[in-house]
């Protein structure tokens, strides 16, 4: 069929993907077998990427919104088409739904990253008529696959477009409600949970004889958006997000922050709150709109998003610089003999010949931003904009004094903290000078401050701190650093890309700006192993694996081999209390290895890729065989057999 402006929810639901007993006795088994229904519709290219997708989307938030539904989705380069696969168990199963409940009817979603609005309302659409009570229960009920198609296709009839429906009623009778509500929902992929919070939300208000406007920004751009003359009006505001969403034009206004699956699932308290005026004035910095993370949870989660903030925007320079001084210092090594060269030659070694010296320089000066970058973007998370500078300053007093990392993460957090007060102690201000906070008194007294406090707060502890614990490192014995080696390598197998790992990772990046490279090659080999080990698992235990973890399983070799640990989370996910001891224990014995054949490397990433600019790379090799092996070994006395 042509795409265009009548696309129906029909189009996009082959009935060879629906499956009308579905039979899973867990949340993986439904997941697994909702991919493989969207598999037959031919609109998946890699079902593995697929199926890790929809794993890793899952880890973010269950897509079990409660009243027995699920909507599970998955958007990458995997899928052709836009496509949805549905399923129906009767019998219930468990899902982590946000309501406890067992899910009954499942819709997964598979969106390509280049499609259009089109397909992205269509989508929409089913979210919000899956908020319909009756619809629901009528698609439970279908008896036939044709039914079943039948019943969305009058669903789909009767109800009006997106756009429509946002803006329905909006502007009619605001006299005769007892409290105007603007709400603005979001969520990462913007597809499914966008939308039901906004038809949630909706629903709530109405209920309540209340006005309310909801601005959706989904993938296909923000609709219905908010206007100044009405969020001027408004009583309060709820926004309902887990992703970026403009927040300073709410400033003065109540505000509401929540979770997108709250607008979902506590609509009808969001309202009441909104209704009795329950909720604070928000500040926001005044200025141009800037986009501010809506982060929601406990302290700890909060402190943990920030600081990744900071190391996701800091690892590109590492990345990219580390791997440049690593090639500076084999073309060295391959092109002088060490041993003529003086003591003061050795000491320049990187930079003898001239290709190594740009490569080495070039390097060095990426590098150089490592530390302002990750204190900056920490700062920035908490206070926005005008946290940015001050971290950023913050970040290169120590990377300029002894504090070094440790020093630049507290710089990160001090500085979007010390603008959060100044920016209350600023609000006491007349008007005409509060507006130009952000651009002069903000930087003024923030740099002047995280200065002041760098210098003779931090840098005199954390600096002697820094000292002492690379002095350590640095003269640590064959024993311990063979314990140190095996818990690094151990930790990046706990959780493959949370927070266990990306500390061990950190970990080895600032000890190699630290001129410590052991730690990084103990770090490195015990991210490779977990997928290489699930994969050469597959291969000898095959009646411990299913048909599609088995064919799955070859990929992982080259996951692993570029050091992508996040192959082995599909695997992990389904069976984590045998797969991720046997990971741990296979990346923990290839790091202590790592450490007792005095490995060493000095670029950051890679995998086999920087193999020659590791030292004592054919050892090293050897490290990663018997952690393979090892952790493979233990995977296959850990399972059981398919049948059981």
């Amino acid at each position: 069929m042509k795409e265009g402006e009548n696309m129906r929810i029909t189009d996009l639901l082959d009935s060879k993907s629906i499956c009308l007993e579905g039979t899973p006795g867990s949340k993986n088994e439904a997941l697994d077998q909702m991919v493989d229904l969207m598999a037959r519709s031919g609109k998946i290219n890699d079902l593995e990427a697929y199926r890790r997708q929809v794993y890793l989307r899952e880890e973010e938030s269950t897509t079990g919104i409660g009243d027995g539904i699920a909507i599970p989705h998955g958007k990458c380069d995997a899928v052709t088409r836009p496509g949805l696969a549905a399923m129906v168990v009767r019998e219930g199963v468990e899902f982590d739904a946000l309501d406890g409940e067992p899910v009954n009817l499942i819709f997964l979603i598979a969106a390509p990253n280049t499609e259009d609005n089109v397909h992205l309302d269509v989508l929409s659409k089913l979210s919000v008529l899956l908020m319909d009570e009756k619809f629901v229960e009528d698609l439970k009920n279908a008896k036939t696959v044709d039914d079943f198609l039948q019943i969305v296709d009058a669903a789909d009839e009767e109800k009006p477009d997106l756009d429509e429906s946002l803006s329905a009623d909006t502007s009619e009778k605001e006299s005769k409600e007892k409290c105007k509500i603007l709400a603005v929902t979001s969520c990462p992929t913007g597809i499914a949970h966008t939308y039901m919070a906004a038809e949630g939300l909706e629903k709530a208000a109405k209920a309540q004889n209340c006005w309310i406007k909801v601005e959706t920004r989904g993938s296909g751009g923000a609709k219905n958006v908010l206007t100044e003359q009405e969020i001027q009006e408004a009583d309060c505001i709820i926004v309902a997000a887990d992703a970026k969403v403009p927040m300073e034009r709410f400033h003065g206004k109540r505000l509401i922050e929540c979770q997108v699956s709250d607008g979902i699932s506590k609509a009808d308290q969001l309202i009441e709150r909104a209704i009795r005026g329950d909720a604070p004035v928000y500040q926001a910095a005044s200025g141009a709109v800037s986009e501010q993370t809506a982060v929601s949870g406990s302290w700890g989660h909060k402190i943990y998003m920030q600081l990744m903030n900071g190391v996701s925007h800091m690892l590109p320079f590492v990345v990219g610089g580390g791997i440049l001084i690593a090639l500076a210092f084999l073309i060295d090594g391959l092109s002088v003999d060490m041993a003529s060269l003086s003591d003061e030659m050795r000491a320049n070694f990187g930079t003898i010949t001239p290709a190594a010296a740009v490569l080495k320089n070039i390097g060095g000066v990426a590098f150089g931003f490592m530390l302002p970058i990750l204190a900056g973007f920490i700062a920035m998370s908490i206070a926005d904009r005008p946290g940015l500078a001050v971290g950023f300053v913050g970040g290169a007093i120590a990377a300029n004094g002894k504090s070094g990392f440790l020093g630049a993460l507290l710089a990160g957090f001090i500085a979007g903290y010390l603008i959060l007060l100044l920016r209350k102690a600023f609000s006491k201000l007349p008007e005409s000078i509060e507006k130009i906070a952000p651009v002069l008194l903000y930087p003024l007294f923030g740099i002047l401050f995280i200065g002041l406090i760098m210098t003779f707060v931090v840098e005199p502890p954390i600096g002697a701190l820094n000292t002492a614990l690379n002095t350590g490192l640095t003269n640590m014995g064959g024993a311990s650093k063979v314990v140190l080696g095996m818990i690094v390598a151990g930790m990046m197998s706990v959780d493959m890309g949370g927070p266990f790992n990306k500390a061990a990772y950190v970990f080895g990046t600032a000890s190699i700006a630290a001129g410590n490279y052991d730690i990084m090659a103990a770090v490195m080999i015990g991210g490779m192993v977990p997928p290489c080990a699930i994969a050469l698992s597959t291969l000898l235990f095959k009646n411990k694996f299913t048909k599609a973890e088995r064919e799955s399983g070859p990929t992982n070799f080259i996951m692993g081999l570029a050091f992508i640990t996040e192959g082995a989370i599909p695997f992990a996910a389904s069976d984590p209390l045998r797969v991720l001891p046997s990971c741990i224990l296979g990346s923990a014995a290839a790091g202590a290895l790592s450490m007792a054949f005095n490995c060493t490397l000095m670029a950051p990433h890679g995998g086999i890729f920087v193999f020659p600019v590791v030292d004592h790379a054919v050892m090293y090799f050897l490290a990663l065989i018997v952690g393979t092996v090892l952790g493979a070994v233990a995977l296959g006395l850990l399972k059981k057999k398919v049948e059981q």
